[in-house]
């Protein structure tokens, strides 16, 4: 019997078992300089299936424009086993707990060269289906920069010696585009470093590495729009540390940030959680105040406290330019956040662990909109203007291709809570026969969530700035108030599109 197929929204999980739906059409919005997705179903229903495989089409416009077939990314999505859940805090946002969970993404091609991958442990196509299970396959739709407006329709093939079922697939081109360099900061920590590969694949869904080596920056922000970097001096403070070495001389910070693109905004990541000791204040002022003369912007994730509003150099500047904060920290005291914006100083947000049972969180056993909306319309709302997260590669010796990483596990700091997925959201190359790292459907999410704060930004910076926020507010106020239904979502972001788009085409 011939492939049972249907398409799925990006924000859901497939479960091998789901039933089979109807919909056999995907219908997409995307501004140029944009990637939306959506999710091709297989089931084998009757019998096994063998030598399964999808074929990409050329999209086309009623007035012949083209969308090349190569601008369509496939990957099978590979199921993770999630052996300990996150802890329940018995609020409105809980974990779904142990499981099994599709999250991998084994691609079809390279992603730069876009030669099909094989002979590798891992090969996303041919494959072979058993009786009664599901394959979802996860589609990113890249729209070229030059693409005219309009809507494009093309039909995908999936094909196996049993027979074959097609998917249409409808996407409608906004007249207008993303910029190549997001307009939203975030730090992404890597443990490979600097390593290029890996770079490369955060920059490709729009998140920025910790580190860049400077003589690829030039380079990377053209092509991948590279917006920021950290300087690289740290304090050695601490949440487990509470001490802090000297500041390097303003001589020593100046040498260093020479070596750095003048376009970047350049920061110095100089210390982690060492909020609630007050015995490093007069170290924090004294290393802001070598940043500040060296013109860097010193970044802490602490909480505002008055003693660290003001450097200590006369000048009125913060200890801290830009403030990093849990949802927890910013709910503690938002009238002291709202005191350092006025001033002039970022907030940026983060997310670790399960510190709270109301915010969104980033294990692999939540809800895929916790993954998308924190960053994008809760940050747009809170006029938070970056996003940090502390790793994205830390998988375990264990094969994490299909062992979901359990961060805590058998670590007496965090007993009896585990958080599986915790500082891991992209998997190592080698088994799909790349260099660096690919892609999980939560990077794929959080790219997501960046453009829907680009799209508000963009109806912001049109004069609109009252409406754009109302729309976000709709769905994701604050981080006690904030949508669980991708629907709503997705019709905020599409009512921000036309907006977009009627400004944009009046004005020309």
């Amino acid at each position: 019997m011939k492939p049972i197929v249907w398409v799925a929204r990006s924000l859901e999980r497939i479960s091998r078992q789901e039933r089979p739906r109807d919909e056999t059409r995907a219908q997409l919005r995307a501004a140029r300089g944009e990637s939306e997705s959506f999710q091709i179903v297989v089931r084998a229903l009757g019998g096994d299936l063998t030598t399964v495989n999808v074929t990409r089409p050329e999209l086309v416009s009623a007035a012949g424009d083209r969308i090349a077939r190569e601008r369509i990314s496939l990957y099978r999505e590979q199921y993770v086993t999630v052996s300990h859940g996150s802890p329940k805090r018995g609020g409105p946002v809980e974990p779904l707990g142990p499981g099994t969970y599709p999250d991998a993404l084994i691609p079809f091609h390279h992603p730069k060269t876009g030669e099909p991958l094989s002979g590798a442990a891992l090969t996303a196509a041919p494959f072979d289906l058993g009786v009664g299970e599901n394959q979802p396959i996860w589609v990113d739709v890249g729209v070229p920069r030059e693409t005219a407006p309009g809507e494009y329709c093309g039909s995908f093939t999936v094909s196996s010696d049993q027979g074959s079922a097609e998917i249409e697939l409808r996407l409608r081109v906004w007249n207008f585009d993303l910029p190549l360099r997001p307009s939203q900061y975030t730090a992404f920590g890597l443990r490979s470093g600097s390593n290029r590969a890996a770079v490369e694949e955060l920059l490709r869904h729009k998140v920025m590495p910790y580190h860049v080596d400077p003589p690829h920056e030039r380079e990377l922000i053209d092509q991948s729009g590279l917006n920021c970097t950290n300087l690289g001096f740290r304090s050695g403070g601490s949440y487990s540390r509470r001490e802090m070495s000297e500041a390097p001389t303003v001589d020593e910070i100046r040498t260093r940030a020479g070596l750095h693109q003048q376009d970047l905004l350049l920061y110095n990541y100089t210390a982690d959680e060492i909020g609630g000791s007050p015995e490093l204040h007069e170290r924090i002022k004294g290393w802001a105040r070598n940043l500040h003369e060296a013109k860097i912007p010193n970044l802490i994730t602490i909480m505002p406290v008055p003693d660290l509003v003001d450097d200590g150099s006369g000048s009125g500047r913060s200890a801290v330019d830009i403030w990093v904060l849990l949802p927890v920290m910013y709910d503690s005291d938002p009238e002291a956040i709202a005191q350092v914006l006025a001033k002039g100083d970022t907030v940026w947000s983060y997310t670790a662990l399960v510190q709270d049972d109301y915010s969104p969180k980033w294990e692999i056993d939540f809800e895929p909109i916790n993954y998308r909306i924190l960053h994008g319309f809760i940050n747009q709302s809170l006029g938070l203007t970056g996003y940090l997260y502390w790793a994205a590669d830390l998988w375990s010796k264990d094969d994490p291709w299909s062992k979901a990483p359990i961060y805590g596990l058998n670590d007496a700091r965090y007993e009896p809570h585990t958080y599986p997925g915790e500082g891991h959201l992209v998997y190592p190359g080698e088994q799909v026969g790349l260099e660096g790292v690919v892609a999980s459907m939560r990077l794929k999410w959080v790219r997501d969530g960046m453009d829907d704060y680009e799209y508000v930004e963009m109806l912001k910076r049109l004069g609109q700035e009252r409406r754009a926020l109302e729309v976000a507010r709709t769905v994701g106020r604050d981080w006690r108030h904030w949508t669980k239904d991708p629907d709503e979502l997705e019709r905020a972001k599409a009512q921000l599109g036309e907006e977009i788009e009627q400004l944009t085409t009046t004005s020309a």
